[in-house]
Order: structure tokens, then sequence, then C-alpha cells
């Protein structure tokens, strides 16, 4: 097999870390919101459906 060395990162062409973070902070703005969505959902359930 060939031998393709270490793959540097950081210095890779083609790396977009503005884009990435951007990226994983909506990711983290979604689950955020979304795990407060349902909790909500989840409390007024209990509330009205008792």
């Amino acid at each position: 097999m060939a031998n393709h060395g270490e793959i540097a990162y950081s210095t890779a062409d083609g790396n977009d870390y503005v884009a990435h973070e951007a990226t994983y902070e909506g990711f983290i703005n979604l689950v955020k919101y979304g795990t407060i969505g349902v909790a909500l959902i989840v409390i007024l359930m209990a509330i009205f459906l008792v």
C-alpha cells in the first residue's frame, strides 16, 4: 500500500474555519432551542392533558 504520510489539516487547502465555526454555532443554537421547545411542549402536555 502507498504511504501517504500525515495529513496536516491546519495547512490543507480548502479549510474554511470561519464557515466551520458559523455552522457549528448554528448547530448548537438549533440543539439549544430545540431542546427548550420540546421541554415546553412536554410541560404544556403535563398541564393541559391531565
